[in-house]
Formats: structure tokens, C-alpha cells, sequence
């Protein structure tokens, strides 16, 4: 005769563990490190190892002075590290890096908890503090592959700045969208190169670390707001897509297990909403571009959405409302 076994809760096991996925991540982001590098010379090596160090450092005594146990080999404040570089110009000094790693770490992450209570992303909670206290260092940008000639300065504009004037022709001075798959444009160390994001990105889908469903809403979202603005221009939605970091940010931050939902209409609901506010602050605001705070602001929304489309348990029936709160 058979027996009905009943243990406790979790039913359904992995053998994942939040070291494995971090470190799956770090080689998802290696093409993009390798990019940079190729693209700005070995200082965006230098930045990516100065973020790495501090956000160790400061996880490692914050967790210390907090007397909590020390999380370091789950890698997650590597990954932090390598995010918040990819998000920075060639240029910045590194300075400016410590003080965003400090934000991004401790206030961000530690002082809710550490890994998983952290509301907003940290990398992008690092960033918008820097953009905001280091506007100019923030916004400037070395021309790619100018290491190559021995030039110490030189400054480009950004592909979406350009995109601004946009009035039914693609501008002459925009590089070619072959130039800008392979990241030869101005932008953040980390965000320039498609092709290495997109590599990256399988590879996370082919390992089951994300789902496609964030990045694809969120692309997807942005690319028919796009070809509605440029009254179906396909080659305006199409520079739109490859410029600024929406691809980094629709692959590598939407989709952070703490602050996206869990389930499939939430995700879907939280890509189409980073998308429509990256949309609106690239077309009508001051701004050229808005995906880090699309990403945070739908970061805040993630409890009401979660709240919204959480599974009905199997078997139970809808509760039924008395007259009296029928009549309130």
C-alpha cells in the first residue's frame, strides 16, 4: 500500500545558489568589460576594478560595524561594482567612483538589510546619486577608440543628444547603426558595445538566470513608442534602441531578483512600464535619457504590482462582500 509522505515547505528545490547566479552574471558582463576596453583603452579596466574593490570594501565593514555576517563570497557586491562602472564615462575621476559604491552599497543595500531587502537597485541607486551631484563628469564623453592615437581628450556627443533634434531625417553626423551595435559612439564604458550586451544577455537566458520576458516588454515597449514618433521610421526606432544604456539596463538591471516582480504579469507590467517612462523622458523632457530612472521608479511600484497579480490559491472562492460593505 502506498503512503502519503508530508514534509514542510519548500517543496519544489534547486541546487542554485545566490553565489552560482552572481557568478554567472560577472561572465555575462565580461564581453562588455572586453568591449570597453577594446573601445576606451585600459582606464575603463582601471574604473571597473576601483568600483569592484570599493563595493567589497564597503559591504566588508558595513557588515562588520552592523554585526551581521559577512556576505562577500555571494559576489553580489562584484556584480554591484561591475554595473555601477559600466554606468560611468571614461573620464570620471575616480574619486566620484568611491563616493557613488559608498551610496550604492551602504545606503542603498545594507542599511535595508543587505541582498534581497534592498528595494531600488543599488548600481542604479548609485548612479542617479551621481549624476546628480556630478552632472558635468557624468555627461561627458570620450570618442572610442581615441586612446588608440595617443589623444589624452577628446570629447563626443552621445548619439540620443543628437537624436533630440530628430525632425523626420536622421542627422549626417550620427555614426552608422553598424558603428553603433559595435559601441563606436559615445556613451558609459559599459553600455556602448549591442554586441556584447546581447551576448551577454543569452547567455544568462541560456543558463536560466533571467527570463526574457523583462528585456523583451521593455525593449519592445520602447521600439513601437519609437516607430509611433517617428511616424514609422524604422532607422529612428532602430538608433533609439542601440543608443544610451537601454539594452544594459533592460538585461542586467531590470531584471535583479530583489527589486522586479516574481510573477509573469508582473514582469510584463514592469517591462512595459520602464519602457513607456524611458520613452517619455527620452521624446519630451529636458533629459536625453531616462532608463535608470524608469528602472527605480517601477523599482518603488514592485509591492503594488506583485500585490495586484499575485496567484489565487487553488481552491479557495472569492469572499463575499455583507450589505453592509456592499453599502459603504
Amino acid at each position: 500500500m502506498n503512503k502519503l509522505t508530508v514534509s514542510a515547505s519548500p517543496h519544489v528545490r534547486s541546487s542554485d545558489t545566490v553565489t552560482g547566479i552572481m557568478l554567472d552574471v560577472i561572465i555575462a558582463l565580461v564581453p562588455s568589460l572586453i568591449a570597453s576596453i577594446v573601445l576606451f583603452g585600459f582606464r575603463s579596466l582601471l574604473i571597473t576594478a576601483v568600483c569592484v574593490g570599493c563595493c567589497v570594501l564597503f559591504e566588508f565593514l558595513s557588515r562588520k560595524i552592523m554585526k551581521r555576517d559577512c556576505t562577500l563570497r555571494d559576489l553580489s557586491a562584484v556584480v554591484t561594482g561591475m554595473l555601477l562602472a559600466f554606468n560611468m564615462p571614461v573620464s570620471i575621476p575616480l574619486w566620484m567612483c568611491v563616493v557613488g559604491c559608498f551610496f550604492a552599497i551602504v545606503v542603498v543595500k545594507q542599511f535595508f538589510g543587505g541582498i534581497g531587502q534592498n528595494f531600488v537597485n543599488p548600481a542604479i541607486g548609485g548612479r542617479i546619486v551621481m549624476l546628480v551631484s556630478f552632472s558635468s563628469a557624468m555627461t561627458s564623453w570620450t570618442e572610442p577608440l581615441a586612446w588608440l592615437s595617443g589623444v589624452d581628450a577628446s570629447t563626443t556627443a552621445t548619439p540620443l543628444s543628437e537624436l533630440k533634434n530628430y525632425s523626420g531625417e536622421i542627422s549626417d553626423t550620427l555614426p552608422s547603426l553598424w558603428d553603433m551595435f559595435l559601441g563606436i559612439r559615445g556613451g558609459c564604458i559599459g553600455e556602448v558595445c549591442a554586441a556584447a550586451i546581447l551576448i551577454g544577455g543569452i547567455y544568462l537566458i541560456a543558463r536560466r538566470v533571467i527570463k526574457p520576458t523583462i528585456p523583451l516588454c521593455f525593449i519592445g515597449t520602447v521600439a513601437v513608442i519609437m516607430l509611433i514618433a517617428g511616424k514609422g521610421d524604422f532607422e529612428f526606432m532602430a538608433y533609439e534602441l542601440l543608443s544610451g544604456g537601454l539594452l544594459l539596463g533592460a538585461i542586467f538591471m531590470a531584471t535583479d531578483y530583489a527589486t522586479s516582480p516574481i510573477t509573469t504579469k508582473g514582469k510584463i507590467i514592469f517591462g512595459i512600464g520602464c519602457g513607456i517612462i524611458t520613452s517619455v523622458i527620452r521624446l519630451f523632457a529636458n533629459l536625453p535619457e531616462g532608463v535608470s530612472y524608469s528602472i527605480i521608479l517601477m523599482n518603488i511600484l514592485v509591492p503594488h504590482i506583485e500585490a495586484l497579480t499575485k496567484p489565487k490559491p487553488f481552491g479557495t472562492e472569492k469572499e463575499k462582500k455583507t450589505k453592509e460593505e456592499k453599502a459603504s
